[in-house]
């Protein structure tokens, strides 16, 4: 039997923090208690004083780029840097080659993610507009969800005929998932700016190509059309203050119908940051301005917001360094979702219980994940301990998704994880990943 006793720690779970001690055994936390003594010769204990113990955070919205573009990443490498940054289950989205848009081709990522995935898994499955016979073959008891694009992130899987989305929204209980921004928009706004740089647009006009209006357009009328269905949506990567009047803190998230999330990327940088970091903080949505930032903190706290993800969507250094038109959206951030949020709690933007919510229960609660994103007796040990107090600072040496590069390059950070728990095994300890691929298939407590 594999036991670990975790002493001393401050144990963050459902706006408490408690001194005491958690015992796993297998897979599962069995016990907590104020104190536990080890139960046999063979429990590994780990002295946790002074550190928080939260849940593992699990990220609703990544690109890990398999199959297809594993030049960028691998299920495998990203899996491993996310459980390096304190990340123990990921959601991964449809857009990769081929694109997850069959039942065959989805159930082949959840094939390749059992032999290589470090943090548990689950894949989207995409919507276009052609093939609603095989989103509604779909299986809500192990698979996340139904992810839309209904902005132009991503070619192909564009779906902007009404009818179809109409249809889709109307057919399945599951929940939807979408990337809101409005395509014909975009296109006007790149045409005017074509006009006066030519080919040579700088990528301080991301923000304006991508605007405000092109996302507002957009998940307003998503948020019409889910409150005229019925359809439960999920509403991804919010960036601007206008899209805040949208949602709701009346009602608790159990009772939503229409939740909302925030990245790391937009609570973090504003477009004063693309004089210095360039195309390495360009995303879709777009990085905005200050007062975006501010109203979407004001969203987080409030609770209009829901969920902060990473959209880690890694690509090479080589694209990333072209021009502004050539330079793909996107960029890593797995590794250091949860140590930059707890830069914002030393910042005095955020509490780590805060933190916990948005990053752990929440997304348990919005996608009804079984035994996860708590630390409760009978969960799975998936458990993150976090040094407040233990500077480092992000080099290449230190990063660990396969592109090799960060938006946070040269940071130094407060606070670092020490040790990640997936499924009861410590799969990671003080900037070592070991060679441990324990993540398995998430399931969903809902009605099939």
């Amino acid at each position: 039997m594999n036991t670990v006793l975790i002493k001393n720690a401050k144990i963050v779970n459902e706006g408490k923090i408690v001194e005491g001690d958690v015992l796993i055994e297998n897979e599962f936390i069995v016990e907590i208690a104020e104190s536990i003594s080890p139960k046999s010769a063979n429990c590994k204990i780990i002295d946790a004083e002074g550190n928080y113990l939260i849940p593992g955070a699990i990220d609703d919205q990544v690109h890990f780029r398999e199959p297809g573009l594993t030049h960028k990443g691998t299920i495998e490498t990203e899996s491993r840097a996310a459980v390096a940054g304190g990340i123990t289950s990921f959601i991964e989205q449809p857009n990769t080659v081929p694109n997850a848009v069959t039942q065959e081709l989805l159930e082949e990522k959840y094939q390749i993610a059992a032999q290589t995935s470090y943090a548990n898994y689950s894949f989207m499955m995409g919507g276009t507009n052609d093939n609603l016979e095989e989103v509604l073959k779909t299986n809500p008891r192990n698979v996340a969800g139904i992810k839309l694009f209904l902005g132009s992130s991503t070619g192909n899987m564009l779906v902007d005929n009404q009818e179809t989305l109409e249809k889709i929204f109307s057919s399945t209980k599951m929940l939807i998932a979408v990337h809101c921004e409005d395509e014909a928009t975009i296109k006007n706004n790149l045409e005017k700016y074509k006009a006066e740089y030519g080919e040579d647009i700088p990528v301080t006009a991301h923000h304006l190509i991508r605007s405000e209006e092109a996302c507002y357009l957009s998940s307003s009328k998503a948020i019409e059309l889910a409150k005229k269905t019925g359809a439960r949506l999920h509403v991804f990567h919010l960036s601007t203050a206008k899209e805040m009047e949208l949602f709701t803190n009346k009602i608790p998230l159990e009772e939503k119908q229409i939740t909302a999330e925030v990245c790391i990327h937009h609570l973090w940088f504003t477009d004063e940051d693309y004089k210095t970091k360039g195309n390495f903080i360009k995303w879709n949505p777009a990085v905005k301005t200050a007062n975006d930032r501010k109203a979407l903190w004001e969203a987080l706290l409030d609770d209009r917001i829901d969920v902060i993800a990473t959209d880690h969507a890694p690509h090479t250094l080589e694209e990333k360094q072209q021009s502004y038109l050539k330079a793909p959206s996107g960029g890593p951030l797995v590794q250091h979702a949860v140590v930059a949020m707890f830069e914002t709690f030393h910042q005095g933007k955020i509490s780590v219980e805060k933190i916990v919510e948005k990053m752990c229960h929440n997304p348990a609660k919005i996608f009804k994940i079984e035994k996860r994103g708590f630390i409760k007796e009978g969960f799975y040990a998936d458990l993150v301990i976090v040094n407040a107090g233990l500077p480092w600072n992000v080099k290449k040496e230190n990063i660990l998704a396969k592109c090799g590069w960060s938006p946070f390059e040269g940071y130094n950070f407060k606070s670092r994880i020490s040790h990640t728990f997936v499924n009861g095994e410590l799969v990671y300890q003080n900037f070592k990943v070991k060679d441990k691929k324990v993540g398995k298939r998430l399931l969903f407590e809902r009605e099939l």
